[in-house]
Parts: C-alpha cells; structure tokens; sequence
C-alpha cells in the first residue's frame, strides 16, 4: 500500500507549476497520554503518501492517577507541541483535518477546559474518542499487515494510559481490497486501564532487580487472564490458527533495539516479526539497563527511557497470556486509520465492533 510504504517523503509541495493545481493534503493529530503526534498525506488511489511527520513526548498523564487532572506543565507541554503541529497545519495548507485525544482526556475532569484552551491557543480543535473507536482507528491502520491466510488475529496497542486488545475473527465471504486484509472482520475489542505512564508511576522507570520488573509483568498478565479465558481460544493458538500484530511504541523501540541499529529505522522495523523469546530477551535486556544507559541508546533516547521498561513489561505479559509465538511489528496506527477514513478509503461498515462481553468465537483453522 503506497500510503504504508517505508519511505515518508518530507518535501514540500512544489506541484505548483502555472496551469497545476496543489495535490490535496490531509492530517491526523493523536494527542495521547504520552506523545503527540502528526503525519500529513496526500490521497493516492489506493491509499495515501505521507508528506511529513512530526511526533514528541509531552506526558499529558503525568500525575493525572494521582489526582484525576492534567497539571498545569503537562497541559503547557502539550499546547506545545500542538502549536508546532498547527504551523505545519498552515504550511501545508491542509483541506481535511481531525485531532483526537485518548485516554488521559478521557479521565481526567479538566478535559474540557485542556480543549478550550487548545482550541484558543492553536486554533486545533481536539476531539476525545471513546476507547471502542480508538481501537477500531488503530486497527484501520495496521490492517494491511494482517496476513490473510491466517482466521484469527489479536492486534494490540500499548499506550501512556491504556493498552488496547483488538479481536480478529476471519470470514472468506470478506473480500480484501488492498486497505484490509481480506477476510478479517472485528469480533471484539478491550481497553486495559494500564499503559506505560501509569505503571511507571506506580512501579518506577527502573526496577531495582528482576523480581521487581517481574512483579510488573505478573500484574499486568493477572489482569489480562480474565479476558484470555473468557474467549477461550487456546486451542486455536496451539493448532497456529491466531496471529498477533503489536503497534506502540514499546514494541518499535525493542525492535529497534534488537536490531542494533545505530538510530531509530522506520524502514527495518514495519513489518518485521520478533520470536517470543526474542521479545522476552530484549525486554529483560532493556530492563537491566540503568537509566542512563538506556537514555545514551540511539533507538530508547532520553524522552522514551522512562517508560520503556514497563511497556517492555505489559508486552511480555500479553505474550504470556496469548502464546502465539511470534509478532508482528507495525510502526502505524491511530493516525494512519484516520487518514484512511477521511480520505474515504474505509467507511463505517469496515468499523463495526462488538463489545468485548459479546465472547466471540475463534476461526477454525480451515476457515470461519
């Protein structure tokens, strides 16, 4: 798909010869618990090109489970960096815009004021998603990665508030259009209330042994077991009917690290598959890092090295929970789904999800 090719083109528009008009362009804002980030695209008939990007760590949750409101420096970070993402908002002349917020919008009782105040001082007007459409969006990005000859899929994004648990049940009737893979319909979807913000302020950024850092995959994992049994697929793992794909963050940057890269390669890491020893290995090597080193390593750095080490924890938790031996990696998602949905390459059809009560249940490996 061109829009999720490896190569993001940072260049301006210089299709602006006599008797030409500009391409049009799109951009998707997703203000998180941790990170605010922007990709701006032009439309291509089967999906989009990215034009440029932008991406920091505000820490909008910073102290948001202590006392249930964005502080002050958070909301000042984030009006920041929303401030850079409305300039190039002007530059690029955008037609077609959306900016949403997730989960630390979602709890914190200041929200509303947060989004008068962005709205007055950048001009962005933020939206706050539910957590079933933050999923849906999420998985609209990284559906292209989904191998079809696989029925049943797990697709799950670790984020500054919340971890996001998509279910995937295949259905040949489904034909796949180059946006989806084909056959691949939501059956269910879960939000986990931990991410990486809110176990760092809970456990710390670095564990002072092993059995620490265990206790923080352990926790995350004992919240998951509910979820695993209640849709009771096991057999299905064993019989290596189910695939996983993880988008985050975490996920990336323990590519990134495994892979030894001198800095941090888009190109190398979407689309890659981790074993999960691989996972597990990194994730105990990360963690063993003292922060200092971990903020001197080209692909962690000194804003993700605070929380890299209980993303490394919730990953290895869901790997425990759901076996299935490897991941994909997708360096997509949120952003990604918006644009495909503005530019009108999905619609609400492609977007359906039942509520995780619904106990789908899994594909037979032959087919649904």
């Amino acid at each position: 798909m061109t829009g999720h090719g490896p190569r993001r083109d940072r260049r301006t528009n210089r299709n602006t010869n006599a008797g030409h008009r500009p391409t049009p362009r799109y951009a998707a804002i997703d203000l998180g618990t941790n990170n605010c980030r922007l990709l701006v695209a032009e439309h291509t008939a089967d999906g989009f090109r990215v034009v440029d990007a932008f991406s920091r760590i505000v820490r909008l949750g910073e102290g948001l489970a202590r006392d249930g409101t964005l502080s002050e420096a958070a909301m000042n970070r984030a009006i920041g960096a929303l401030k850079v993402c409305a300039d190039k908002l002007e530059r690029h002349r955008i037609i077609h815009q959306r900016a949403v917020a997730t989960e630390a919008c979602r709890r914190a009782c200041n929200a509303d004021a947060f989004r008068r105040r962005v709205q007055a001082e950048t001009g962005i007007a933020l939206q706050v998603i539910p957590q079933d459409e933050e999923a849906r969006l999420a998985l609209t990005g990284c559906a292209p990665l989904l191998d079809p000859a696989t029925p049943n899929a797990l697709v799950f994004d670790i984020g500054g508030g919340s971890t996001e648990i998509i279910w995937l049940r295949g259905d040949p009737s489904r034909p796949g259009d180059g946006r989806r893979a084909p056959g691949h319909g939501i059956t269910a979807w879960y939000s986990m209330p931990v991410g990486v913000v809110s176990l760092a302020e809970r456990y710390g950024s670095t564990p002072p042994d092993a059995a620490a850092y265990e206790a923080m995959v352990a926790e995350v994992a004992a919240s998951l077991q509910e979820l695993a049994q209640r849709h009771a697929i096991v057999d299905v793992f064993a019989a290596g009917c189910m695939q996983m794909i993880g988008t985050s963050g975490t996920v990336t940057t323990l590519t990134g690290v495994y892979q030894d890269l001198a800095r941090y390669d888009r190109r190398r890491v979407d689309g890659c598959f981790l074993g999960f020893d691989t996972v597990r290995a990194v994730s105990r090597r990360i963690a063993a890092m003292s922060h200092a080193e971990r903020c001197a390593h080209p692909c962690i750095g000194r804003e993700r090295a605070d929380f890299v080490v209980p993303g490394c924890a919730i990953l290895e938790a869901i790997c425990r929970i759901w076996p299935v031996g490897r991941l994909r990696v997708a360096d997509r998602g949120l952003r990604e789904g918006m644009l495909l949905q503005m530019m009108g390459h999905v619609n609400a059809d492609d977007l359906e999800a039942a509520p995780v009560a619904a106990e789908p249940a899994a594909a037979p490996c032959g087919g649904a």
